[in-house]
């Protein structure tokens, strides 16, 4: 009775090895590839939040900060505001092609896709959700007539 025991104990280990060895197996291939999927895809990364005013109160034609500093890869939501009394630009078009835009909101309203332009009247804010893709310094100004050669220029830069 004792050698049947252990004979059919002998028997199942080798299956319980397989078994087990399969289980580790699946675990190494099917865990890296959930997080690497989640990690690729950019709508899911934590969003770095940065403002912009465009221009000020006072009337003053800049924008508040206009160095702009970005790491590609990383997701950030760009909150642009105008508190002055004109209409305003925020016009980076090659930065815009350098980078993956997410979403544009603005009253209630979801733009999609590509994005070089975008109007501020007087009291307006935006939201621009994107991620950054190509390394480079890209030009920020504002095409309203007078207001680029007044100054309202700045600088973007995309680090790697």
């Amino acid at each position: 009775m004792q050698l049947g025991k252990f004979y059919r104990s002998q028997r199942l280990q080798p299956a319980l090895k397989v078994i087990l060895g399969l289980i580790l197996c699946l675990g190494t291939i099917l865990v890296p590839a959930a997080i690497a999927s989640a990690a690729g895809d950019l709508s899911r990364q934590p969003v770095t939040e940065i403002t912009v005013s465009l221009g000020n109160e006072v009337g003053e034609l800049k924008f508040f900060p206009n160095l702009l500093e970005f790491e590609s890869g990383k997701r950030y939501k760009l909150v642009l505001k105008n508190p002055s009394l004109q209409k305003h630009y925020f016009t980076a078009k090659n930065f815009a092609e350098a980078s993956w835009t997410q979403k544009v909101e603005a009253s209630n309203v979801e733009i999609k896709g590509s994005i070089h332009e975008q109007e501020l009247k007087p009291g307006a804010m935006a939201e621009w959700v994107f991620v950054p893709m190509k390394s480079g310094s890209y030009n920020l100004r504002c095409t309203v007539a007078g207001h680029t050669e007044a100054g309202m220029i700045g600088k973007i830069t995309i680090a790697s």
